[in-house]
């Protein structure tokens, strides 16, 4: 993936990035793999905005991925590379021997007319997916099951990959694109390889407009608002918030603090919290 980047036409261009979208093949998506996506912006069943600063933005339709790699055997073809709205990786158009056609995450150097496949005895390549006692010490994977076939959580976003660090007993060490280190059951599958679309980090978005089409709506800072809206609200011209830490509109510390719960059950999995 390459990077365009606009001259000062504009306001709106000055310091805009987009992709080239030089790798994506095909405009339309697979009829058979698309459903209606209805979008909440941000409110819960009984229409009360539980979550902020969300929607407006373009219609789209989800694309139905296939996370699990559960076609087992059944060798696929690389038929097309198609833009998703949902995600800011690429998506692979698979025709598998069976007939049947399956979206993937889009792995980087995976070409058009490549084959893939799933299983235990798959090859050690781009594409295949296998169990993570198949696959050896310092491979790059994505797409990484928490809980056997329950289909891929982590690992999942343009340009990252994890790395098998160690093997022992039942579980595999991996080392997460957060720096985080943590021990995966040996049984779970991951995909080989790392996700294209590497530089989506680098572009820039260079105008609030942009953002909307994202179905993002505008933040507004708490030190600007009344008292009554915001703990750091009130003062006069630009005082300080008044506390002893920065705190979230509800009163609860923001800006750094922790909120994972210390007693989740999945803690004695994590050999090195992430930074």
């Amino acid at each position: 993936m390459a990077i365009r980047l606009y001259k000062a036409y504009t306001p709106g261009t000055r310091n805009r990035t987009v992709s080239t979208f030089r790798e994506i093949t095909k405009n339309k998506p697979e009829k058979s793999l698309i459903k209606q996506k209805h979008s909440p912006k941000g409110r819960n069943n009984r229409g009360i905005i539980t979550s902020r600063h969300r929607g407006g933005g373009h219609k789209k339709k989800y694309r139905i991925i296939d996370f699990k790699r559960s076609k087992t055997e059944i060798i696929g073809t690389v038929a097309s590379i198609e833009y998703d709205p949902n995600r800011n990786a690429r998506i692979a158009l698979i025709y598998y021997q069976d007939g049947e056609k399956r979206y993937i995450l889009y792995p980087r150097s995976l070409q058009i007319g490549e084959t893939i496949i799933s299983g235990e005895n798959a090859p050690i390549e781009v594409g295949n997916a296998l169990p993570l006692e198949k696959i050896p010490l310092g491979t790059a994977v994505h797409n990484i099951e928490i809980k056997p076939h329950k289909g891929g959580q982590m690992v999942r976003s343009a340009g990252t990959y994890a790395q098998i660090v160690a093997k022992e007993g039942n579980f595999v060490t991996l080392k997460l694109p957060s720096s985080e280190v943590r021990i995966i059951h040996k049984k779970c599958y991951a995909t080989i390889g790392q996700i294209g679309n590497i530089d989506a980090s680098n572009i820039t978005i260079g105008k609030a407009g942009r953002n909307r089409w994202l179905g993002k709506r505008p933040k507004v800072r708490g030190v600007v608002m009344n008292p009554i809206d915001h703990p750091h609200g009130g003062g006069e011209g630009r005082s300080p918030i008044g506390r002893t830490r920065p705190v979230s509109l509800w009163g609860k510390p923001a800006l750094g603090q922790k909120t994972r719960k210390k007693k989740k059950y999945s803690n004695k999995y994590i050999l090195r919290r992430r930074k």
